[in-house]
């Protein structure tokens, strides 16, 4: 992919921010994933499972329901837990309240 930013709008170059950003985002979580996957098989290799062997709590099988929804793109959602995903901080930076978010 070849971009001239020069010859871009403002709103080109911020949709393209955000689309880097969602990108980034997707990649490093991606990774993540991967490498407690491999710490768990290693660990399971040598008879433990990982909350074994960090003292922590195993991680709880369910899932929690989405509370916020990107109104730009209703696909980024958000738990409400955790750290706010970029979007969440964006919209509140905008002036919107979390309550605007809420699905």
């Amino acid at each position: 992919m070849n971009f001239d930013l020069d010859k871009m709008t403002l709103k080109e170059l911020r949709d393209l921010r955000a689309k880097l950003d969602r990108a980034i985002s997707s990649y490093e979580d991606r990774k993540r994933r991967e490498a407690l996957a491999a710490i768990e098989e290693a660990a399971r290799e040598h008879g433990f499972n990982l909350a074994d062997l960090t003292g922590a709590k195993p991680r709880r099988a369910g899932t929690v329901a989405p509370k916020y929804v990107n109104p730009n793109d209703p696909t980024m959602t958000w738990t409400g837990r955790g750290r706010k995903p970029r979007w969440v901080q964006e919209s509140l930076e905008s002036g919107k309240q979390l309550d605007d978010l809420l699905i």
